[in-house]
């Protein structure tokens, strides 16, 4: 194709600079690479950038696209990928200048990266680009005090240009959906057609369940405050303390530190659980299929979601999700989960207390339910984005 010919435009603002920074991948990162592999072929890719944003020509955009989706380990080599980068001059080169038209096609967003930049809806309206956002979540609105300082109006400018710009939107839930069509009314803007596209569940290595003779637990995820670890450390406060448990549970926690939880970290650096709550970090996915699959639950208290990828992936691997009683959770719980008040510790407790034991009523009653769940997948998500495209 020529160098304004391929059918779509594909935003991968949000993947060159995390890697170039080398940050490591997230639900969303898997997401924009899952919308890579099925898109890029074809399509054009677009940068937001320090300076301004551009279209890349056909042949630079492909070679990117093939930068962008190289095997894990490959991607987390920083200094090969900004070299890479560098040779296909899409850092400082004249690739990153404005020269190229959007001619009226779609210009697919599956991050939010950029859109809070001034200036970016005249620059869709100058380059006649038809933008079609991936929302994810609206949390940093929603729920400001779990969030970096600041977050809260960015992300508000990044929601405003979306519903300004779209010709389409999609949401990654319906409780998403929902609360996006709740902050546009607030805003004063027209909701643009819009689907609902539960992202695939990641893929991890097949474990058939084999829960460990040691009762043990599993949060996945950042250590952040919203994730809400304080709850379960308390629980484990209590269950630590507790004469009448012969066999004491333990809790494994996988994720990177993140932020506004200094007094977890300062809880875990005491040493006062001992062995009892296991801190591992971050995971590859073979390692993390083999901790799921010795577990007796996943544990998922967050106080607020968007969607929730840790609870699919456990689901699909038929490992038992117990989890904060969220609009979120129900719908792509499927019914399947054990779902709490996230404000009442002793509920916590007595579930956590009765998945413990060998023979549990409750997990043996959820383990029956799992064979119901159906995970959601890719084809799935991408027909359901196709059937909208086709509506516009």
């Amino acid at each position: 194709m020529k160098d304004n010919d391929a059918p779509l435009l594909l935003d991968v603002s949000r993947m060159v600079w995390r890697r170039w920074a080398g940050t490591r991948a997230t639900g969303i990162d898997r997401i924009c690479q899952a919308w890579i592999e099925h898109y890029g072929p074809r399509a054009q890719a677009v940068i937001i950038h320090r300076h301004g944003q551009a279209i890349l020509p056909f042949q630079t955009s492909q070679k990117l696209f093939r930068l962008l989706t190289l095997p894990e380990r490959a991607r987390s080599d920083v200094v090969r990928f900004r070299m890479a980068l560098g040779a296909l001059a899409v850092r400082r080169g004249a690739h990153l200048r404005d020269r190229l038209d959007g001619r009226g096609r779609f210009w697919l967003n599956p991050g939010h990266t950029g859109l809070d930049r001034l200036g970016l809806a005249e620059w869709v309206r100058r380059r006649n680009l038809r933008p079609i956002h991936l929302i994810h979540d609206l949390i940093p609105i929603t729920h400001p005090q779990f969030c970096r300082e600041g977050e809260d109006e960015r992300h508000r400018r990044r929601m405003r240009t979306a519903l300004d710009t779209a010709s389409g939107v999609i949401a990654n839930s319906a409780h998403t959906l929902d609360t996006l069509r709740e902050f546009a009314a607030v805003e004063g803007r027209t909701l643009p057609p819009a689907t609902v596209a539960w992202p695939g569940t990641p893929a991890l290595p097949s474990l058939p369940p084999q829960p460990d003779g040691e009762p043990t637990f599993v949060i996945l995820g950042t250590i952040e405050g919203r994730k809400n670890h304080a709850l379960l450390l308390a629980v484990w406060r209590q269950l630590l303390g507790d004469e009448s448990i012969a066999t004491k549970p333990r809790l494994l926690i996988v994720g990177r530190r993140g932020w506004q939880a200094d007094e977890v970290f300062a809880e875990l650096d005491s040493g006062a659980f001992g062995d009892s709550v296991v801190e591992l970090g971050p995971l590859d996915d073979d390692r993390l299929a083999d901790v799921l699959s010795r577990s007796r639950a996943l544990l998922f208290p967050s106080v607020t979601e968007g969607y929730g990828i840790p609870l699919v992936e456990a689901l699909a691997a038929k490992v038992p999700v117990i989890a904060n009683d969220l609009p979120v959770f129900r719908e792509i719980g499927q019914g399947v989960p054990e779902l709490l008040p996230v404000d009442d510790l002793a509920a916590w407790q007595d579930a956590i207390r009765d998945y413990a034991k060998d023979q549990s009523p409750r997990r043996s009653a959820q383990v029956s339910r799992i064979e119901g769940f159906r995970a959601p997948d890719w084809p799935e998500h991408f027909a359901q984005i196709d059937a909208l495209l086709e509506t516009l």
